[in-house]
């Protein structure tokens, strides 16, 4: 596997198209290779994001999430929310880089992802083309972000090797690889996370990923999310009062 990031000019709003800015920054693409993409660059683009001195940012934070812990229960003022079926600060609401605006997600990531890979897999002219839209965020008794995976496309999300056997013949009970956030992992790690200006990378030589000629349907996107009673953090995550957001 080739992590490459890409840079690209600085994108400040809506007047550019996301698909232009890739077709122009990234001039080549082989075979089982993925784009992935900033989530930011793609929510500036489409114009998902408001100007800082217009909104309060705790009543943003909250439209925003599924469901949301008031800020007041951290030692560092943030919001812990669930957004898109994932745990994340603050709603994704971002305000680095950004030039005075509270960026926010895509609308619609998964139509955002479908869209950009069926235009780029025609204009690269390949059959194995993936792409991620990602976003940074912290882990549980971790310092440090690592990247994740907001919504995919041209791939399988998922490698399911329950019943495979390991090294020694045991057969596996339980592992099943994450495959979009690993990619995006690798990915964001390359993009950087101050002034790169490197909102784009390409993850070539994927011989070990699954590539797919179709956007993925729902049930094969609702592989990737585990519901909470299944999730080996379900006691943590079931032991807190979780407050309804806007979303």
């Amino acid at each position: 596997m080739i992590v490459k990031a890409v840079k690209t000019k600085r994108i400040e709003g809506s007047s550019d198209q996301i698909t232009e800015i890739i077709k122009e920054s990234v001039k080549e693409v082989g075979e089982q290779s993925v784009i992935a993409v900033s989530s930011k660059v793609v929510a500036l683009c489409e114009g998902n994001y408001v100007p800082m001195d217009s909104v309060d940012k705790d009543t943003l934070i909250v439209n925003e999430a599924q469901w949301y812990l008031p800020k007041t229960k951290s030692k560092y003022d943030v919001f812990l929310t669930i957004k898109g079926n994932m745990l994340v600060p603050s709603s994704g609401v971002d305000e680095s880089n950004t030039g005075g605006y509270y960026v926010l997600w895509p609308k619609d990531p998964q139509k955002s992802v479908n869209t950009i890979w069926e235009e780029l897999r025609g204009h690269y002219k390949v059959k194995n083309l993936g792409v991620i839209i990602t976003d940074s965020v912290s882990s549980p008794l971790r310092w440090g972000v690592t990247g994740r995976c907001v919504a995919y496309c041209g791939f399988e999300g998922v490698k399911n090797l329950i019943h495979k056997p390991d090294l020694f013949g045991r057969t596996l009970q339980k592992t099943k690889v994450n495959v979009a956030d690993a990619l995006a992992a690798s990915a964001v790690f390359c993009m950087g996370e101050s002034d790169e200006q490197t909102p784009l990378a390409v993850i070539s030589e994927l011989d070990n990923v699954t590539f797919c000629d179709h956007v993925p349907s729902k049930e094969e996107l609702e592989k990737l999310i585990i519901n909470i009673e299944d999730d080996i953090y379900g006691p943590l995550l079931k032991s807190v009062n979780w407050l309804k957001g806007g979303k």
